[in-house]
């Protein structure tokens, strides 16, 4: 019995040996299988860069992503300067071999690119590779071939959002550079990529893409009837670089003209036959067309909307159904405009924004012409505008050619004559520029008496009535710019002195005429009786903001100053209903 128990302890304490034993050696299999995994995954990655099965197209090789994935996460996990500088030179090999199949290939190399792209920036410095050639090569050989493909599109944004700070430090012009790309990412994706794009937007924004960018949003409905006429011309916009068109136009027309000199046929004989129902669109070779279609910035150039391309462009919009795609662009593009004017009045300088209002001034009038799009766009041009002008008012003295031009052109549409009356407004509220902008406040002021008498010279004051039905109260066109007009005259005429005496005349004659609107010459005749009370009328029509030579804020008179500056009647005029009394 005592043998038995001896037995059965020592089967126990042999048995209890081995099981400790196999605990001891239980990581030994996760490490063997983490290196199995990782060695499978490298091999992965090397066999696509080299392997002739793959060789015209890695990206065919469906395992291919996830390798660069799990790599990536393997040297996060591990911190291991020694894994990184092991796999990096398999990563940079496929991504060489990557860009160079690109262009013979229909595969997709978006995601793929997005991954070695995010191992660049995060291990860069581990193995002294610059990412900024490596971020251009994908913008310019990926991203303008697959721009239109969603999933590549909202790939894209979540690496540049994921990856924001970090892009802004190391590539600061690298966005800037490549934001008429990003425009047509999100003019061609619409709104469900909207709430992403407005997140990387204000880095889009620099002092060399600043205003070039205004023209670009302002276009936002045309690049999309442009996108849309590719596509139906020439099949789907993924895989296939828009920006080659740019090459291969000139040599396409040198070819046209050698045909016209030895066969004598024109250019456009051989395109009669082959005119579809689409020929009222956007020709291919229009260098408006080619210009809404690049892919970087490179700089400021003016866009002829009166070229036959664009009127042709813009009347197939208007006579054909909008798509999907542009209605949704079209809420997309002041939504954008609001993100934009915001940054500007917040971080760009003074400079830079007194160059955009020029080009804001020749665009008010100038829009895709859809009427609910013109109301949102104008109505943000010109808040803007008012916006600049009041956060410097030196602005109106510095501008004063591109407005006395604005003012001449106040009869020819009504989004010019809304200029117009936002312009005299800026003119008499700022008086001109300010108290020391003499010479400027004059040459405003006599645009602004041409413009008074050009108006009473005619009954019909050189303006088409229109008929505001339901709005009986409203002033029409007409009357409204005189009251603007009239208005600016008396400001300009109150803070700059000088300029009394012909305030008076042109006011008077407004005054005594019968052939405007009760309004204007009533107006007129108020502001000739509060000229006669300086401190009274600098109060009511002084500039909003106190200067260094006058202190006092509009609406308040200093009154420990009325022994000097006041009579001692009161002027009841002012009070118009009470004038009889």
């Amino acid at each position: 019995m005592w043998e038995v128990n001896f037995t059965d302890r020592r089967r126990h304490i042999i048995y209890s040996s081995k099981k400790k034993k196999k605990k001891k050696k239980k990581k030994a299999p996760e490490m063997a299988g983490r290196d199995r995994d990782w060695d499978f995954l490298l091999r992965t990655i090397s066999n696509s860069a080299r392997d002739s099965n793959f060789a015209a197209d890695p990206a065919a090789d469906p395992s291919l992503l996830h390798s660069v994935k799990k790599l990536y996460e393997l040297c996060k996990a591990e911190n291991s300067e020694d894994l990184v500088a092991r796999i990096y030179p398999q990563i940079n090999k496929l991504f060489q071999r990557a860009v160079a199949s690109m262009s013979q290939s229909r595969t997709s190399y978006g995601l793929l690119l997005l991954a070695i792209l995010q191992f660049y920036l995060d291990f860069g410095d581990v193995v002294l590779h610059d990412a900024d050639p490596s971020l251009r090569t994908f913008f310019r050989s990926c991203l303008s071939r697959e721009f239109a493909d969603s999933v590549v599109a909202e790939a894209t944004l979540d690496f540049l959002n994921a990856n924001k700070k970090k892009l802004l430090v190391s590539f600061p012009t690298l966005l800037p550079q490549f934001f008429p790309l990003l425009l047509k990412l999100i003019a061609w994706n619409g709104e469900k990529l909207e709430k992403s794009f407005r997140q990387i937007f204000p880095a889009l924004i620099s002092p060399g893409s600043f205003l070039p960018m205004f023209l670009s949003l302002m276009d936002l409905p045309v690049l999309v009837v442009a996108l849309e006429k590719v596509e139906r011309t020439s099949g789907s916009l993924i895989g296939s670089s828009i920006a080659s068109i740019q090459q291969s136009t000139a040599p396409k027309m040198l070819l046209d003209l050698m045909d016209e000199a030895y066969t004598g046929s024109t250019i456009g004989d051989g395109e009669a036959d082959s005119e579809s129902e689409d020929n009222n669109t956007i020709d291919v070779a229009d260098p408006l067309f080619l210009d809404l279609l690049k892919d970087e910035n490179d700089g400021l150039t003016e866009r002829h909307w009166t070229s036959p391309g664009m009127t042709a462009a813009l009347q197939a919009a208007i006579n054909s159904p909008q798509s999907d795609r542009l209605k949704q662009v079209l809420n997309i593009a002041p939504r954008l405009l609001d993100v934009y004017f915001a940054i500007a009045l917040r971080e760009v300088n003074d400079s830079i924004i007194c160059a955009l209002i020029p080009q804001l001034m020749s665009r008010v009038a100038t829009t895709f012409p859809d009427k609910t799009f013109s109301h949102k766009v104008q109505k943000r041009l010109l808040e803007f505008m008012l916006s600049s002008f009041q956060r410097s008012p030196n602005f109106v003295a510095l501008l004063k050619k591109p407005i006395m031009d604005r003012l001449g052109e106040a009869y020819d549409s009504p989004a010019k004559t809304e200029l117009a009356l936002q312009l005299c407004w800026a003119m008499g509220e700022y008086a001109g520029g300010g108290p020391s902008q003499k010479d400027a406040a004059r040459e405003l002021f006599e645009n602004l008496e041409l413009l008074l008498y050009e108006n009473l010279s005619s009954s019909r004051l050189g303006l088409r009535q229109e008929s505001n039905i339901g709005e009986t109260s409203r002033c029409s066109s007409q009357s409204r710019l005189l009251c603007f007009v009239v208005t600016a005259i008396a400001k300009l005429a109150t803070v700059h002195r000088e300029l009394l005496p012909r305030a008076r005349v042109s006011l008077g004659k407004v005054a005594r005429s019968r052939i405007s609107d009760v309004r204007v010459w009533q107006r007129a005749r108020d502001y000739l009786g509060l000229m006669t009370e300086p401190a009274i009328s600098l109060s009511v029509l002084g500039p909003s903001q106190p200067s260094d030579e006058n202190m006092q804020s509009p609406g308040i008179v200093d009154w420990s100053k009325g022994i000097r500056k006041m009579t001692a009647h009161v002027p009841f005029y002012i009070l118009r209903d009470q004038e009889a009394r």
